[in-house]
């Protein structure tokens, strides 16, 4: 059966202070980069009906490079073909080259539209650029764009997070990811105490979250993950692959994978890897257990845990369904909108049940 290919694309002009994600800024290395890739890719010998450039910011290669990568690979007929970009470092030009490469699927770090929010992250482009290169991207043959959008971020209001999904929903978008912003202990922005004591509380970041929701799908954007809405056909194939406990393949320095049961690593650095023969491997244990399985299903809020397959769920279910943290329907247990924002733990207190 075909896996998932992700292939971590580690070049940033610079550093987010919210991102905890491996990057470097040396962008003297992509071709040395992007031939220790091929090199894994054809040392792989897998076939793939989903590939996804991530970052980084992938959008930084040229659209040569990329072809190079693709060409590698043994890609299915009709396989999702996604890449991320940054807003500022795509032309219309260079997304007319994406398109013609094979790229099927793209997907911009937008985070806000609210230029002060956006300086305070740390982005390189502003609102209307943003809007720009999502139009831009229409315009080139892109028919499956997706954005992602931080809520609560510092100094965030519900004024401004309005007006954020107004925009977005402008846009044609067929994806859109909408985040909670999580301070990861050791980037900047944990460090930066004016921007912590900006950030919305836990109820304003609930509030804020619950809004989103609402708004994305009065707009025609259904809910299918805690943090991800889709137009009807446009949820993103590759990530269903991880919720749904499907076997991917990881390249590049940190990228993650899970093949014949076993989860696994390549350890974040970049020279090892264009040195190595082949990517080093750091196994984290085995995978896709019954527990892990229903942890990411209860992720999916469109599909859920079966019943069925989980019948011992069903007693330990009924105080959250009673509390609207969980609904029962056609023998599927589902978080709710308010269950997502506690969804760690709904989802800890269903799974601490003996099997």
């Amino acid at each position: 059966m075909p896996k998932g290919l992700y292939i971590h694309i580690p070049f940033c002009v610079r550093k987010c202070p919210y991102c905890d994600f491996f990057s470097v800024t040396d962008m003297s290395m992509t071709e040395a980069y992007t031939d220790a890739v091929v090199r894994n890719i054809k040392a792989a010998r897998e076939s793939f009906d989903t590939v996804y450039f991530g970052g980084g910011t992938p959008s930084l290669l040229t659209a040569e490079q990329f072809s190079r990568i693709l060409s590698a690979a043994d890609i299915c007929k009709d396989a999702e073909i996604t890449t991320e970009a940054n807003p500022n470092s795509v032309t219309p030009s260079y997304l007319r080259e994406l398109k013609a490469v094979e790229f099927d699927r793209i997907s911009f770090g937008v985070q806000s539209f609210n230029d002060s929010e956006l300086q305070s992250l740390g982005r390189l482009h502003t609102a209307d650029e943003a809007a720009s290169a999502i139009n831009a991207a229409h315009d080139a043959g892109f028919d499956n764009i997706s954005a992602d959008l931080m809520l609560a971020v510092s100094g965030q209001t519900r004024q401004s997070l309005e007006n954020n999904l107004r925009r977005i929903t402008e846009l044609p978008l067929t994806h859109i990811s909408a985040y909670m912003l999580k301070v990861e202990e050791g980037t900047p922005l944990s460090l930066d105490k004016k921007a912590l004591e900006s950030i919305p509380d836990d109820d304003e970041t609930a509030d804020m979250y619950l809004e989103a929701v609402e708004f994305l799908e009065r707009h025609g954007f259904e809910q299918y993950e805690i943090s991800n809405f889709a137009r009807d056909g446009f949820e993103c194939k590759h990530n269903l692959k991880y919720w749904r406990c499907e076997e991917y393949l990881g390249i590049g320095p940190s990228a993650h994978s899970f093949t014949d049961g076993e989860r696994y690593f390549c350890p974040p650095d970049i020279r090892d890897f264009i040195s190595a023969e082949i990517q080093g491997k750091s196994v984290t244990g085995s995978g896709g257990d019954r527990e892990e399985r229903a942890m990411l299903a209860l992720r999916l809020t469109k599909e859920g845990l079966s019943l069925a397959e989980y019948p011992e769920m069903e007693k330990p279910a009924a105080a959250l369904i009673q509390g609207g943290f969980l609904k029962k329907e056609d023998g599927f247990l589902r978080l709710t909108p308010q269950g997502c924002t506690v969804s760690n733990e709904v989802i800890i207190r269903l799974i601490s049940q003996k099997w």
